[in-house]
């Protein structure tokens, strides 16, 4: 029997994953969760062999984030990342944070069965649609800090609340800002975001 925690924020989504699943004679639910901050307690509580996480999850850590956790505090559970979209920046990611598997959600429900016994037995599964994609992964030129930066400036915050946030000066802010927009030969901090938003680095 192979046990799967299941997380994904979408009610319905979750439930009819919950339902398709447990049709499998030999796949068990043993946790199904609503945001990538109850991944890791709902795994250290039931051992899963397999988390099944959606990337994009509200709360404070998304999918990949959760899926780095896991590895680190729990690592005889693979993982499986489902995704509606198949972004390089959220690959790579997925690649870095050492996930087991990568699937969009347009998969055949078959296709998400077999990756779940896949990743139980050891093995990678990586979407056939994404293979080209893994290959030409362009690096993310922003340090971890511009990224926090555009990751607040895309939430809206402004250059003062932002400075707040994170402990630093407006004038250090928009200095890290003015470096982002160089960096991805953007417009402005609004194509900044796109650009880093659409390359699935915030």
């Amino acid at each position: 029997m192979i046990r799967v925690l299941l997380a994904e924020d979408q009610h319905i989504i979750r439930g009819a994953l919950v339902a398709l699943l447990g049709l499998e004679a030999d796949l068990e639910i043993v946790a199904a969760v609503e945001s990538g901050d109850a991944v890791v307690s709902a795994a250290l509580a039931e051992h899963p062999d397999v988390a099944v996480l959606d990337i994009d999850m509200p709360g404070t850590l998304d999918g990949l984030a959760a899926a780095a956790e896991l590895r680190a505090r729990l690592p005889t559970c693979r993982t499986l990342m489902l995704t509606g979209y198949g972004k390089p920046g959220h690959l790579r990611r997925a690649l870095t944070a050492g996930v087991d598997g990568f699937l969009l959600k347009t998969a055949p429900p078959d296709d998400l069965i077999a990756a779940i016994r896949k990743v139980a037995g050891g093995e990678r599964v990586l979407d056939p649609s994404l293979a080209v994609t893994a290959w030409d992964l362009a690096d993310n030129p922003l340090t971890a800090r511009e990224i926090e930066v555009l990751r607040l400036a895309a939430e809206g915050a402004d250059a003062a609340e932002i400075a707040g946030r994170l402990f630093v000066t407006a004038g250090t802010v928009r200095n890290y800002l003015t470096a982002v927009v160089a960096k991805l030969n953007a417009r402005n901090r609004t194509d900044a975001v796109r650009i880093a938003a659409e390359a699935g680095w915030i």
